[in-house]
């Protein structure tokens, strides 16, 4: 569900199961989490607060897993050169534009010897 408070755009999702995690960190090397129940509760908030800038704060609650609720935030910024790829596919995976250009002038090459 979602809603305006002011300039704010407040996003509540509830209805989750008891399989997954509130993860913190996949730079690792390996996902690193909490384990949510299906009790968890998140409130999202998405403020402009320049041009460029856009900060985004999250409350969890969770009565199985958290003491109390758990706040974050950081602001997300425009980046005009930032290229944008699947999330699911491509998390952390820094090769793919090479990957891919790689592959478009193998194309290239094989279209220019047919």
């Amino acid at each position: 569900m979602a809603h305006w408070e002011g300039e704010t755009l407040v996003i509540e999702t509830t209805n989750f199961n008891d399989r997954g995690m509130i993860a913190n960190s996949s730079a690792g090397g390996r996902l690193k989490g909490v384990p949510a129940s299906d009790q968890l509760h998140v409130i999202e908030r998405f403020t402009r607060v320049s041009e460029g800038t856009i900060i985004w704060e999250a409350t969890m609650t969770d009565p199985e897993a958290f003491s109390s609720p758990v706040t974050i935030s950081m602001p997300l910024t425009l980046e005009k050169d930032y290229q944008m790829y699947e999330y699911a596919c491509h998390e952390g995976n820094y090769a793919i534009p090479n990957i891919l250009s790689a592959g478009r002038a193998r194309e290239r090459m094989q279209a220019s010897n047919d």
